[in-house]
């Protein structure tokens, strides 16, 4: 396989015996060389000894030596520098553009290497590298820890400077954007970023100090007023609920103003949610916090502590939907905050454990998973213990948006500070506690913080669920591991 003897030449995992040319030139490798992911030969400026003669130039990787012709390396001229052509079966001589022959390697994959990566790519549990976790180095697992976590931040940057090219360089509305995805808490968070950037936030600000137009224009926007995509849902009828139908003249009046098109209502999940994470709660909870002006852009980058962010990120609804999940059907009166149960909705989250409640099918009542004591037609548990206000959720805020807008926006502005306070607020934070950190915790990995759990989560997605252990530092560990035939 290509990609393993990719593996071998970079950490130069070569044979005990000498290495030679298909010729019988004698190869000594001085440097492999720099790994190149994008185009162009596989490493850059590698030194060998071929018959004693020093070569510096480039390696090209193939798992057979005919694939040169199959990828038209001999009519591309960024091939003619390979100073060896590096291969796992030489079933064929090779020649440059410029009518060069390199010479080639038939490099053998060690038997522990080649048996340990069949284990990693058949493993179906996670992580397949469980066995050697515990007894990795500290220092080994710090390093790859601090680098996920760079890394998922970079990551995380690199999509709100997307935004901000997509909003012709509006941080603020950059700003709103991002929080409002956060506020899907993973599982609603495509749909909320579409519905914010298909609010007109410019003509919104001259709305801002009525509430009430506000809500009409950011629930319009979002579909949910549009009684036959709610009734497509299974939703209660919400034809008899007169603020609904307030809401619904209102934004009329607002399209038609500002020429608007909703987005479809469609979009929004609601299946196994909890009713305190319905959109309807949460667009809400944003309609608070667009009009009271206590959280923006210019607010956070004042935030030097983790209470001042929370306190930007307090929110609450308006009396409407104090007794209400969704529109029409009245509940228990109760303040809807930012709730501990959102954190079981947020990004690496893995569900509800036995027995816990959801929403039924057709908003009557509420079904459980396998175990649990409560049938469909039974009562909401009491609003006042299922709604207290829970830094929780404002901490999953300040993870997946402060922290991010902090860096990028730090880095932007030449800030260091902001830099440096986005890392710490990561330290600070307690470790999300979700299916992917209890996972590598069981395998006996330290999680010590926010900075460490969002590491994890990289680590998962982007390595993990891809099989790219041949990148990953502990699947590099796990490799050298002798199987039980060396033992």
């Amino acid at each position: 396989m290509e990609k393993l003897l990719h593996y071998v030449w970079k950490h130069r995992l070569f044979p005990l015996t000498p290495l030679a040319t298909t010729q019988g030139q004698e190869v000594e490798v001085i440097d492999p060389g720099l790994h190149n992911s994008n185009a162009g030969p596989d490493f850059f400026n590698a030194k060998v000894r071929i018959g004693g003669t020093l070569w510096v130039g480039n390696v090209e990787v193939h798992d057979k030596a005919s694939e040169w012709y199959s990828h038209r390396h001999d009519r591309d001229a960024a091939y003619d520098n390979v100073v060896l052509h590096v291969v796992g079966d030489a079933d064929t001589d090779v020649t440059t553009a410029n009518g060069g022959r390199p010479p080639q390697l038939v490099l053998p994959v060690p038997q522990t290497v080649s048996d340990n990566y069949a284990e990693l790519l058949s493993t179906d549990s996670y992580p397949p590298c469980y066995r050697v976790i515990g007894s990795l180095p500290r220092l080994t697992v710090h390093s790859w820890m601090s680098a996920l976590q760079t890394e998922r931040l970079q990551q995380k940057t690199e999509a709100i400077e997307q935004r901000v090219k997509a909003a012709e360089g509006a941080w603020e509305r950059a700003f709103f954007t991002t929080l409002a995805r956060n506020f899907g808490f993973g599982v609603n968070g495509d749909a909320f970023e579409a519905w914010a950037n298909a609010l007109p936030l410019d003509a919104a600000a001259h709305h801002r100090d009525d509430p009430f137009q506000i809500e009409a224009l950011f629930f319009g926007q979002a579909g949910l007023l549009n009684v036959a995509a709610v009734a497509e849902r299974r939703q209660i009828e919400t034809a008899a609920d007169s603020y609904f139908q307030r809401l619904s003249k209102e934004y009329d009046y607002l399209a038609h103003k500002f020429r608007l098109t909703p987005m479809d209502g469609r979009q929004w999940r609601f299946l196994r949610l909890r009713p305190q994470n319905f959109p309807y709660i949460r667009i809400a909870q944003l309609v608070h916090l667009y009009c009271s002006r206590h959280c923006s852009l210019s607010i956070m980058a004042d935030c030097e502590t983790l209470d001042d962010a929370r306190r930007m990120l307090s929110t609450e609804t308006t009396p409407y939907w104090h007794n209400h999940y969704t529109f029409g059907q009245e509940t228990a009166d109760s303040t809807k905050g930012l709730t501990e149960c959102s954190a079981q909705q947020a990004e690496g989250a893995g569900g509800r454990s036995e027995g816990e409640a959801l929403p039924s099918s057709d908003g009557k009542g509420l079904l459980v998973k396998a175990g649990g004591r409560r049938s469909e037609g039974e009562a909401l548990p009491s609003a006042k213990s299922a709604k207290r206000l829970s830094k929780a959720s404002k901490d999953l805020l300040i993870i997946n948006t402060v922290v991010p807008m902090l860096y990028a926006y730090g880095r932007h502005t030449a800030s260091e500070k902001l830099c440096h306070r986005a890392f710490a607020f990561l330290e600070e934070l307690k470790a999300e506690n979700n299916t992917i950190v209890r996972m590598w915790q069981q395998c006996g990995l330290p999680v010590e913080n926010a900075g460490d759990s969002q590491a994890l989560i990289q680590l998962k997605r982007q390595y993990c669920d891809r099989k790219d252990c041949l990148r990953c530092r502990f699947g590099y560990e796990f490799l050298k591991v002798k199987t039980k035939s060396e033992k």
